[in-house]
């Protein structure tokens, strides 16, 4: 790890200012991705502004019935909380379903939106990595491909998003707060918080530096059957293969949306039109534009099948 200097933010103005005044600088929080790949020299900030101490760790009620969720809610409280595991159940189990619980104990919500990619080639710096180094190539093309991208894909980058939560987050239609660094504040739809990778899989979302989330909205509740699933090669404690996040309504309409698949949490509104002719004909519309290698072209099938389960156990 190299060395680099730290500072406590007393408050979110102060934080940003000193982010975006730095190249080098960034925010950490619970550290669960930032300190991992600091370790392996994948990201060497010099300089590190804890805003653990801000006040955005509540939960609280909107004026029409929804949550806000402060970015630096822990995971633990977010998927305990009565409210969520009432009105969300879907977000809960998502949570639940990543990491450990003591990484679910200091992960926050921010921060679990900005989590980099778990692709090898990423993680080892011997490697032409795109998201490295842009320009440099990208390794896992042509390479092992089992856990990654089959949608939303380019020719300088095939990695995936690896949330649990994002995907739930995106099935709500949620939206994200930050405060830039000219003191404006902004909404971000999840729905287009995060970025395909294009030409600059290094950009991942549309936060720009310095940009600092304080919280996460959720709509007011949709009910309907709120099912998780995530196939993975272990029981706990690994990156989904894919995942399917719904909600299904008793009339069979409902949302979906997939994770394991694509460099951002993959839903395609128009594809939801298909949910009551069934698995097939949803994956057909969600996975249309598919570029599996032979390593992942099983996560075709994997998701029918995984989105078979979910619309079986919607429907009693």
């Amino acid at each position: 790890m190299k060395a680099f200097t730290y500072e406590r933010a007393v408050s979110v103005e102060a934080a940003v200012k000193t982010v975006a005044a730095d190249p080098t600088a960034k925010f950490i929080a619970g550290g669960t991705n930032l300190l991992d790949l600091m370790k392996i020299e994948v990201e060497a900030p010099t300089h590190l502004v804890d805003v653990n101490g801000l006040a955005l760790d509540t939960i609280e009620t909107t004026s029409d019935g929804g949550l806000r969720i402060g970015a630096l809610v822990r995971n633990t409280e977010l998927a305990s909380h009565e409210r969520i595991r009432r009105d969300y159940g879907l977000l809960s189990r998502a949570i639940v379903a990543g990491a450990s619980g003591q990484l679910r104990n200091k992960a926050t919500t921010a921060g679990n939106l900005l989590q980099r990619t778990r692709c090898p080639y990423f993680y080892d710096t011997n490697q032409p990595c795109n998201k490295r180094h842009p320009g440099s190539g990208c390794s896992a093309i042509g390479g092992v491909t089992r856990q990654l991208a089959i949608v939303g894909t380019s020719d300088a980058c095939i990695a995936t998003h690896p949330s649990d939560m994002a995907i739930a987050m995106r099935v709500f239609d949620a939206t994200v707060e930050t405060v830039r660094p000219d003191g404006t504040s902004r909404s971000i739809p999840i729905a287009d918080f995060h970025r395909l990778p294009g030409d600059t899989p290094h950009i991942e979302t549309v936060i720009e530096k310095g940009e600092f989330i304080t919280a996460v909205v959720l709509p007011p509740p949709i009910g309907g059957k709120q099912i998780y699933r995530k196939v993975r090669d272990r029981a706990s404690y690994a990156f989904a293969l894919i995942s399917v996040g719904a909600v299904i309504q008793p009339d069979g309409t409902g949302r979906v949306a997939l994770g394991g698949v694509a460099h951002k949490p993959w839903r395609m509104e128009t594809a939801e039109a298909k949910l009551k002719d069934g698995a097939r004909a949803t994956t057909a519309a969600l996975l249309a534009d598919a570029r599996p290698s032979e390593h992942n072209k099983f996560k075709v099938d994997l998701v029918e099948r995984t989105l078979g389960a979910v619309i079986a156990e919607a429907r009693g």
